[in-house]
């Protein structure tokens, strides 16, 4: 039988897997935010600017920006949905970890004692 210790620890390694993870995620995210924000200069010089009294179509720009939005996302969509899958296992484990820990029985007692985690999203 696991000591509750044991359970503690246990599941305080398995919080810090489950931040890493998402920090991972986060940190793609950011990356897409980055590289985003560099191409915006680039994405408004294509326009010739007035020819024969036309203005500029006010959605170019907007177009422009999703389609690259959505390339630079495609690229890392793998890595993102590996990661997010990871996550999902992780917090499923650290459910069914606490569910055990607090069975009745389980570490003889039916409290899991204090949260050892600051993250409320792994919690």
């Amino acid at each position: 039988m696991i000591s509750s210790v044991d359970l503690h620890v246990e599941l305080r390694r398995m919080e810090d897997a489950c931040r890493q993870t998402r920090h991972q995620i986060d940190m793609i995210e950011r990356q897409i935010i980055r590289k985003m924000t560099a191409l915006i200069p680039s994405l408004g010089r294509r326009r010739p600017g007035y020819r024969r009294a036309r203005p500029p179509e006010p959605d170019t720009f907007l177009n422009r920006y999703r389609s690259n939005l959505a390339a630079i996302t495609a690229e890392r969509q793998p890595e993102f949905d590996a990661l997010s899958r990871k996550l999902a296992r992780q917090e499923a484990a650290i459910a069914s970890l606490r569910a055990r820990a607090t069975l009745p029985g389980s570490a003889g007692q039916t409290d899991p004692g204090p949260r050892l985690s600051g993250d409320v999203r792994c919690l």
